[in-house]
């Protein structure tokens, strides 16, 4: 599977998560407080919540269920209940495009 194009950067609101899926896998897109575009995968491994429908706060993503915040770099949990980490994937953005390989995740 090859990068599929997602959405464009201008569609991103700073600090705010937009649930995307390619190829049946759900991903939360985040435009963070730096400018920096990060994939996460979009559901939460404590309550299987949705996690574009949360907080971003730094550099995590919180689900709004029950708390637990996730690295956007690592998508390691923060704090508890949850403690599995969900899948980052790889971005990459060309000519203002955001694309997502939903079979590459980064390494932790």
């Amino acid at each position: 599977m090859a990068r599929t194009k997602v959405l464009t950067v201008s569609e991103l609101t700073q600090d705010q998560a937009v649930r995307v899926v390619v190829d049946d896998v759900p991903i939360a897109v985040v435009l963070d407080s730096n400018g920096e575009v990060h994939a996460i995968g979009d559901t939460c491994s404590h309550g299987q919540i949705s996690l574009a429908e949360g907080f971003v706060e730094g550099d995590t993503l919180e689900c709004w269920a029950h708390g637990s915040a996730f690295s956007l770099r690592t998508g390691i949990p923060q704090n508890l209940p949850a403690y599995e980490p969900v899948p980052v994937y790889q971005v990459d953005i060309l000519d203002g495009d955001v694309y997502i390989d939903p079979t590459v995740t980064k390494a932790i």
